[in-house]
């Protein structure tokens, strides 16, 4: 028996959530099977299944799920777990997946600054792509000081609606 239908769900309802959650993923830029991979296992119960299960729910092939299994740990959306006395894994999305999604860009929003100090130095700051730049740069600063506050605020309000984890 299958998950959906031990949950009461339909595959075919399950399915068009999978197919509708990950079209609205691609329209946001995230690669088509990524986001379909996605979408599978936020909308699965237990939040995990494995290449075998994945492959089968979204009829895909093993390489298709490698692929992007890989993209999506690279995102930080979802993580690798060994079976325990097993060689198979199965991959987790989390309740809090968004939040350490978000977390993580802080790094590559402090990488970018950096290169856009460069850029700015580079270029001079007195011109058209200088200013351009700067403006870019200060995007980024804000965004990095506003993300520190708001991911705060976050916990505060996921701990009273959730409960602690």
């Amino acid at each position: 028996m299958t998950e959906s239908a031990r949950a009461g769900r339909g595959a075919e309802a399950v399915s068009r959530f999978v197919e509708s959650f990950a079209a609205h993923l691609v329209e946001a830029g995230m690669p088509r099977m990524p986001a379909r991979v996605f979408a599978a296992l936020l909308s699965s119960d237990e939040g995990s299944m494995t290449s075998a299960e994945l492959g089968e729910q979204l009829r895909i092939s093993p390489a298709a799920v490698s692929g992007a299994v890989r993209y999506l740990a690279q995102t930080h959306m979802v993580s690798r777990e060994r079976e325990p006395g097993s060689r198979r894994e199965r991959y987790r999305v989390r309740g809090d997946q968004w939040y350490e999604a978000l977390t993580n860009r802080d790094a590559v929003l402090k990488r970018w600054g950096e290169a856009l100090r460069e850029g700015v130095t580079s270029l001079g700051a007195d011109t058209p792509a200088g200013r351009r730049m700067s403006e870019t740069l200060a995007f980024f600063e804000f965004l990095e000081s506003e993300l520190a506050a708001l991911m705060e605020r976050w916990r505060v309000h996921r701990e009273k609606t959730f409960g602690p984890e």
